[in-house]
């Protein structure tokens, strides 16, 4: 794989409590020089996002509940409009675990096609990524949540968010593509520091990488 085709499946993405205005200026001018499908940057960052990647192919990308995704889903839905009306593309959005854990599904669906009804409908909307943590979930729950999420009409599964104790592994994006083959797409993130890791990552199926750590991965021109 050339350089530039895994620069289109990366979200470059910086979610650091403590990170500042150069920072997120940094990240965007990286995603621009490497080509990378998005940035991924809280909400509080999106406006700025926005200005520094205007006339870019660059898409700014968001988080919702995060990290921990236990507000209620009023908390959601209000972060998930402003998000979108501060110009947010697309939505990363982190489950209510304890409720998928309770196997509450009817509530959990719920909670994810609330999230869904804000970015519209049709084929122009933004993306829906739901988080499920894959750490703290059984392989059962995994297979389930990526169901539930298909059934609410969110476009992707996304397996972390990078602050529990584990990130993205193979053996989980290949179980979810085994779980809702073809019907849902894939984000692997949490953990992407080398680009052998990224390829496995992509060659497991997974649509998109979200990394902190993208410059490093497409160093060189052929990898």
């Amino acid at each position: 794989m050339m350089r530039d085709e895994l620069a289109k499946y990366i979200e470059h993405t910086l979610l650091a409590p403590q990170a500042v205005e150069d920072d997120y200026e940094r990240l965007c001018r990286e995603a621009v020089e490497h080509g990378f499908y998005g940035v991924c940057v809280p909400s509080s960052r999106v406006r700025l996002a926005c200005s520094l990647l205007t006339g870019s192919d660059v898409q700014v990308v968001t988080v919702v509940g995060f990290p921990l995704g236990f507000q209620t889903t009023a908390a959601k839905v209000c972060e998930a409009e402003n998000a979108l009306a501060e110009g947010a593309q697309e939505l990363d959005m982190v489950i209510n675990i304890g409720l998928l854990r309770e196997g509450r599904w009817a509530a959990l669906e719920h909670e994810i096609s609330s999230i869904v009804r804000c970015a519209g409908s049709g084929k122009e909307r933004p993306v829906i990524k739901v988080i499920i943590e894959t750490c703290y979930l059984a392989d059962k729950e995994k297979k389930t949540a990526a169901q539930v999420i298909h059934a609410a009409g969110a476009d992707f599964v996304k397996t972390s968010t990078g602050f529990g104790p584990q990130g993205a592994s193979v053996e989980d994006v290949v179980l979810l593509c085994r779980a809702v083959p073809g019907q849902l797409q894939i984000k692997a993130a949490g953990g992407i520091r080398t680009r052998e890791y990224a390829l496995d990552l992509v060659k497991a199926g997974a649509d998109r990488l979200g990394t902190s750590r993208g410059p490093d991965l497409v160093k060189i021109k052929n990898i």
